[in-house]
């Protein structure tokens, strides 16, 4: 008698994805991108220097997956020790989210003397050319390369006043994204960097943030679909958030705000930087409290029809 043949399965096999590795991923943005990513079931690699932050980001998630690098991108060092770790996780990556950024300094660049604007790009511009420099070739060995998402913040097409070092900081971070992009083509490896013209409303300045900005877990749903291959997203270096499709997820597991979390940092936090401490004083705060005065005057200046616009460049 011969043995009956095995019944097809009617389940299609689950195929295995690869991970997204979230750099700064206890700041503010970068919890929204975690959050994002694990929510359309994408494996996380999260990457941040305050060891206490992402093991409570881990006890958030714990039936996911989820793994913690206690890292920095701080300089070429840093970053490659850092490749060295992803490494050893035997795991290839199908994508790298960049949500880092120095701290929360402010002031007119004429009140500070030139190495004040050098330490900025040392914190705010640099860290990204080191990340990119040792973790695009990881990105490379994967069988179809994959995608390198840098998050770039407000005020590169017009001075931010009073930040007018990150103005300067978010330029020359476009400007980076282009040369990446044309460079990193040939090693098979798409480099875009998501321009977000507005600040992310997190926790931190949520009492002052205005209704149209974004949060940050919409601005992790958008950097994710930069991430996700074969969707129909701008091809180009730089890449306005209003001009990309958030990714269609289920938010179902989401119990609670990304944003609520104890973990107090900026909306861009740079893994390397002692940027988590300095935000989590008062002093924090007072940046937002200088916007909401300056929009209270350009309400009293500007017609009502102009105010989301002007909002924007804020």
């Amino acid at each position: 008698m011969k043995p009956l043949a095995a019944k097809a399965s009617t389940h299609k096999p689950l195929i295995a994805r690869a991970p997204v590795v979230v750099l700064g991923a206890t700041g503010g943005v970068g919890r929204g991108v975690v959050e994002a990513a694990l929510a359309a079931g994408r494996p996380v690699i999260a990457v941040a220097r305050d060891k206490a932050g992402l093991q409570c980001l881990r006890g958030k998630h714990p039936d996911a997956d989820l793994s913690i690098i206690a890292g920095s991108v701080s300089s070429d060092a840093e970053g490659e020790r850092l490749a060295r770790a992803l490494r050893k996780l035997g795991r290839p990556i199908g994508g790298v989210i960049a949500a880092v950024c120095g701290g929360p300094a402010r002031g007119r660049l004429l009140d500070h003397p030139a190495a004040f604007l050098r330490q900025r790009l040392d914190e705010d511009l640099l860290p990204h050319l080191a990340a990119a420099r040792h973790l695009l070739p990881l990105l490379a060995e994967a069988d179809r390369g994959g995608t390198y998402v840098l998050i770039g913040g407000p005020g590169a097409d017009r001075p931010w006043a009073g930040y007018g070092h990150r103005s300067i900081a978010t330029a020359a971070l476009r400007m980076l994204a282009r040369v990446l992009h044309e460079e990193a083509r040939t090693i098979g490896v798409r480099v875009q960097l998501l321009a977000i013209e507005s600040p992310v409303s997190t926790e931190l300045n949520r009492a002052h943030a205005c209704e149209q900005w974004p949060s940050a877990l919409a601005v992790g749903q958008r950097a994710l679909a930069l991430v996700e291959p074969g969707g129909a997203q701008p091809a180009e270096a730089v890449v306005r958030y209003a001009d990309i499709a958030p990714i269609d997820i289920s938010l179902a597991d989401v119990t609670r705000d990304v944003d609520s979390t104890s973990s107090g940092s900026t909306s861009l936090q740079e893994p390397g930087q002692a940027g988590d401490a300095q935000c989590a004083e008062p002093g924090g705060l007072l940046p937002s409290r200088c916007l909401q005065d300056a929009r209270t005057l350009l309400r009293s200046l500007i017609p009502s029809d102009n105010h989301n616009n002007q909002e924007r460049s804020s």
